[in-house]
């Protein structure tokens, strides 16, 4: 689609766009109005009979009061659900004024229609969700669901990109709280390179991505940093990781006195704490002597990859044994001396031990111990399709990390849901894509504050998985009203070389099947102020589980729809009331001026 630099200013109010290089078509821009329902509110809450110092928005219509700080305060309680003081109220209206470059003068203590208008989609000032965090964060780690990345260290795809810690910086930028660093002897063997083993991609010295993480683990979140280990390491140079660990991250280092814990520790017990989870000394020399089975031609990144097929072994052996087989090395064993072994093993605060038997013994809850088990999105599959109730249970006390599938070379995602609905905690995603799949997660950890920890719904929690949690019901209705700020962020022939953009919303709830939904909005022609004033309604069963996702698309009669900015959203975060909705690009970063305006009620 052709791109071509605006032919006539901002200033004259329209846009001319050429076609076929010799006609003009002019189209005059309109400036976004209050809708009715905005006025309505307005003039519910307002008082005075004539408009601000300045005289805007005086049309007669009742419309041209003024909300000082204890209406704000009024209208927030009964019509947002927020509670604000008085003092917080005024705060806000010289917020908006300020913004808005008013009188100057003189002081104005309320705020006209206009004013009111603009508020409501300042999305800073008036957010769909709670922007703090509000969750409980005593309970212990296996409580919450944990932002997790996959192989943390790549720079694009699985196979040849780059490993730098520049993702590692990005990804705790974002709040991500589990890093994955796989861990490799350098061609020498006397230093440590992270890379993704047996690929063509290139390393990055181990004592970079630590520095990193020393450096930015807090910038987003004070909650806890976890980093997953995956070494492929002789002894001597496992105790050279303890000893860097502990120089680098020197008391922002956590890790227990005992050798296993009885109970995980809380996230607010560990603020600005950063913990090791990689399996044990003992437990990586045993995994390298795995049961022999038929074509046991296993790589040490193994449990990136999917079972073998011509394996004959039950579901059960199949899940474990790709599990423990990534730690695998072909370095020849050699016993950990004493002096080695604690340095290395001390550190570690979450074990990920190597199971023995069948799933449903590995997932029999253990009173006096708690650790971490990885499977891959298949086995999470036909593990959850068989044994789903040894899954919740296990993961009400114990850590369940669930990773990408060998085969999505190209750094793709699945989907979280299945995991998050049997309590997995750490759905590791690849952050360096982009796609549907990342949205959800991205929107997942916009709950509590986005500060990377989600705490699990109750019915989770509860023994057994079939306690009544599906009989409450609950429906949210959704309305989009409008959207603005594209113009202001796109060339104005960026959506179409002829004409302004014609934009429609669609709208999905992803959760459990039974919730699973999806809605559009009519198409709103040649409009970069898109006024839809349509309303939605949604059942739902598992409303601690539901996600609604938003994309904008502008419509395209020729070709594939262009995209215009996507968010997610938790369901059970949303605030009630008319809320402004800021929008994101593919790769989930938030977009200078793009936003909604939207309303939402629960019953």
């Amino acid at each position: 689609m052709g791109k071509e630099k605006k032919t006539e200013s901002y200033d004259n109010g329209s846009y001319n766009y050429k076609m076929f290089k010799c006609f003009n078509r002019k189209f005059k821009i309109n400036e976004v109005q209050p809708t009715d329902d905005v006025r309505d509110v307005f003039c519910q809450f307002a008082v005075g009979g004539s408009g601000g110092s300045d005289g805007d928005s005086s049309d007669g219509d009742g419309s041209s009061g003024v909300i000082g700080a204890e209406q704000l305060c009024s209208f927030l309680d009964d019509h947002q659900g927020d509670s604000v003081t008085v003092a917080e109220a005024q705060k806000l209206i010289d917020e908006v004024i300020r913004r808005r470059h008013h009188v100057t003068r003189f002081a104005r203590h309320g705020l006209n229609l206009d004013d009111f208008f603009n508020f409501l989609f300042y999305d800073d000032l008036n957010p769909p969700i709670t922007p703090h965090v509000h969750q409980d964060m005593s309970a212990p780690l296996s409580h919450y669901f944990i932002y997790t990345g996959h192989n943390s260290y790549l720079t694009g795809n699985q196979l040849s990109s780059d490993c730098s810690e520049v993702p590692v910086i990005k990804a705790l930028q974002r709040g991500v709280r589990v890093i994955e660093l796989d861990l490799w002897p350098n061609s020498t063997g006397t230093d440590i390179n992270v890379l993704h083993g047996r690929t063509l991609t290139t390393p990055v010295p181990l004592i970079k991505c630590l520095k990193s993480i020393r450096d930015y683990a807090f910038s987003s979140s004070p909650y806890p940093v976890i980093i997953t280990l995956e070494d492929h390491l002789t002894a001597d140079l496992q105790a050279k990781v303890a000893e860097m660990a502990t120089q680098i991250f020197g008391p922002m280092l956590y890790y227990p006195e005992s050798d296993s814990l009885e109970e995980f520790p809380s996230p607010a017990s560990l603020l600005h704490r950063i913990i090791i989870s990689t399996k044990p000394p003992k437990e990586y020399l045993e995994s390298r002597n795995p049961i022999v089975k038929p074509n046991n031609n296993v790589s040490p990144s193994s449990e990136e990859e999917t079972p073998r097929k011509e394996e004959i072994q039950t579901l059960e052996s199949m899940l474990f044994d790709d599990f423990e087989s990534k730690s695998d090395s072909d370095q020849e064993e050699e016993d950990v001396s004493e002096e080695q072994k604690p340095a290395y093993k001390r550190l570690i605060t979450i074990h990920a031990g190597k199971p023995k038997g069948t799933v449903k013994e590995e997932m029999k809850v253990v009173v006096d111990k708690v650790r971490r088990l990885s499977l891959s999105e298949q086995e999470l599959d036909r593990t959850c399709s068989s044994n789903s109730q040894d899954v919740v249970r296990f993961t009400q006390r114990n850590l369940l990390r669930i990773y990408p599938k060998g085969t999505r070379f190209n750094s793709s995602n699945y989907k979280p849901l299945i995991g998050w609905t049997h309590g997995a905690q750490m759905i590791a995603f690849n952050m360096q894509g982009y796609g549907k799949s990342l949205w959800l997660m991205h929107g997942m950890f916009r709950a509590n504050g986005g500060c990377g920890y989600v705490k699990k719904p109750n019915f989770l929690m509860k023994k057994g998985f079939h306690d009544e949690v599906f009989d409450p019901r609950k429906k949210v209705t959704v309305k989009v009203y409008m959207g603005d700020g594209w113009r202001l962020d796109f060339s104005h022939t960026h959506f179409d070389a002829y004409s302004p953009p014609d934009f429609y919303t669609k709208m999905f709830i992803v959760g459990v099947p039974a919730d699973n939904a999806k809605r559009k909005t009519k198409i709103i022609e040649d409009n970069w102020y898109p006024i839809w004033d349509e309303e939605f309604s949604f059942p739902l069963t598992v409303p601690e589980l539901a996600l609604l996702r938003i994309e904008v698309r502008e419509y395209d009669m020729s070709e594939k729809d262009d995209f215009g900015g996507q968010t997610c959203l938790p369901v059970s975060e949303l605030k009630p009331g008319i809320r402004s909705v800021p929008l994101y690009d593919k790769k989930g970063e938030k977009m200078k001026s793009v936003r909604l305006l939207m309303r939402f009620v629960f019953e």
